[in-house]
């Protein structure tokens, strides 16, 4: 994370965050907006714009130099981006990293309401899919607890994190 100043700091919080994939909620008027289809999700089509989007805010952990090295993950094939596109406009979305069988959440944003609501939904359904077994968000907001976030601690992480990268899974 980028802090005042400039200076680049790594944070391993204890406890830890995760929306665990086996019992994530999807809330009743979510699951209504996803059904009407309101919005097109996509992925690792506006990599850039996802990240640029989540830096725009009053306070914000994302830098220049943040977003670069999140560039350079995108490029190696580690980064990627869930998009929720609405009447051809990036509408929301969030971006992380993938590594094996886990994936880290970095960030999200919306513009349109429930808009990165749904790109997680998305974001859960392919890593449901593809066998992942960890889904990081380091910390707990509120808005995550909806989803059935919760805290552990950090031995308990580190034995569901050397479980996932045992794992061959691939995001794409």
């Amino acid at each position: 994370m980028a802090l005042e100043g400039g200076e680049i700091a790594w944070f391993s919080p204890d406890p830890r965050g995760i929306i665990p994939l086996d019992t994530f909620h999807v809330p009743h008027g979510l699951r209504r907006i996803a059904k009407k289809g309101v919005f097109e999700v996509k992925v690792d089509t506006a990599f850039e714009e996802v990240v640029r989007a989540c830096a725009e805010r009053a306070e914000t952990w994302i830098s220049e130099q943040i977003i670069q090295s999140y560039l350079n993950l995108y490029g190696l094939g580690f980064a990627h981006s869930v998009e929720a596109w609405k009447d051809q406009q990036l509408a929301g979305g969030l971006y992380g990293v993938s590594i094996q069988g886990a994936f880290f959440g970095e960030s999200m944003f919306h513009r349109e309401t429930d808009a990165s609501k749904i790109a997680l939904m998305a974001l859960v359904d392919r890593l449901t899919s593809r066998g992942f077994k960890l889904l990081d968000t380091q910390y707990i907001t509120p808005h995550l607890r909806t989803f059935g976030a919760i805290e552990i601690s950090k031995r308990q992480y580190l034995r569901m994190l050397h479980q996932a990268l045992s794992l061959d899974c691939r995001f794409e």
